[in-house]
């Protein structure tokens, strides 16, 4: 049914943990089993989060940790499996701080996670809310939270503060052949940038071109000006060759299967531009996002991990619905760009 779909489809690990804890050989063995289960399903590669550590652990150690997690996988038979990373910056790690010390200490963290990507995943890509501090929403100096204008006004400063950092992580990522993609993330998880545009907008005043945008389907409804707005940011994107990557979530962050995501908009934009992975992503029940997230709705209980729940869906029966429900959503694309009484009515 699906012979036609060319598409690398990766699957993101923020259904089974948001830690890899690479120096756990117990855990490791996890992994390398959901790996293979979802590899066994059609799934192409993995979207792995980085975690951040204490800021005495060093960097070079951290890289070490994981050169020995990809080790294991490739012993496990996982050597041709292709990994992507995802990265946040922390309030210790702020690369938009007005503190030299603070920016030259979030461009070694994040020239870390470039390592770690390539240690994983070779010409790859490293994605996430990495340019403003995730979840650190700013105060006045009493206490006040800032908002609205206030905050956009705020946030100037801050863009212009990361320009060096990011023009020299840029330069640094291009020599590991690691592509950087920003992803924005909606407002009521952390602060600006919220939306593509204001991605690409601090984008264009960088000198250095080795840099992009992840567009997530999730922020893109709950945190978007609209269809008209989405097609002229695609577009844009492209065609500053800055579309690194694509995130195919659900609103509530569930299952894709019959949820809230538009397919005909997204993908009539993205099909005819994009030739990167789609990544499908699913945030789990589990900490941290269960509480980050406020999550009402039940866990899918993971195999290997968790006990059976006959009330609930397995993380494996998510993931394959997923991966079906995409191929079927790009074929009917497809369907419909070839018809010829559309490419008729298009040309009138």
């Amino acid at each position: 049914m699906y012979a036609t779909f060319e598409r690398d489809v990766f699957f993101s690990f923020f259904m089974f943990t948001a830690d890899l804890r690479p120096q756990d050989p117990r855990y490791t063995q996890i992994l390398i089993n959901h790996l293979k289960a979802l590899v066994d399903m059609g799934y192409d590669g993995f979207d792995l989060h980085i975690a951040s550590q204490p800021v005495a652990v060093d960097h070079r150690l951290e890289v070490e940790s994981y050169v020995g997690l990809k080790k294991a996988f490739d012993k496990a038979g996982l050597k041709d499996v292709k990994f992507t990373t995802n990265v946040g910056t922390t309030r210790t790690f702020d690369p938009t701080s007005p503190y030299e010390e603070q920016r030259s200490q979030a461009l070694e963290y994040l020239k870390s996670r470039v390592d770690i990507t390539r240690v994983l995943g070779g010409d790859s890509i490293m994605s996430g809310p990495f340019l403003y501090p995730y979840g650190v929403f700013p105060v006045t100096d009493a206490d006040e939270p800032i908002w609205s204008d206030a905050l956009l006004d705020w946030m100037k400063a801050h863009y212009h503060a990361a320009r060096s950092v990011f023009e020299e992580l840029a330069a640094y990522a291009e020599t590991q052949k690691v592509k950087l993609a920003v992803e924005p993330v909606k407002s009521w998880e952390t602060p600006p940038p919220n939306m593509v545009s204001e991605v690409l907008d601090f984008l264009d005043v960088l000198e250095h071109r080795h840099c992009g945008v992840t567009i997530d389907t999730a922020q893109v409804v709950m945190e978007s000006q609209g269809p008209s707005v989405f097609r002229d940011n695609v577009a844009r994107a492209a065609r500053q060759d800055r579309l690194y990557y694509v995130h195919l979530s659900a609103p509530d962050r569930g299952a894709v299967r019959d949820s809230w995501i538009p397919w005909g908009i997204v993908l009539n934009e993205l099909e005819p531009v994009y030739r990167g992975p789609y990544l499908i992503e699913v945030f789990n029940a589990i900490p941290p996002f269960d509480s980050s997230m406020r999550m009402a709705r039940r866990r899918f209980w993971r195999p290997g991990e968790d006990d059976p729940n006959p009330n609930a869906d397995s993380a494996y029966d998510v993931a394959l619905a997923a991966l079906d429900e995409l191929r079927e959503q790009v074929a009917l694309v497809a369907r419909k760009s070839s018809d010829p009484s559309r490419l008729a009515a298009s040309h009138v």
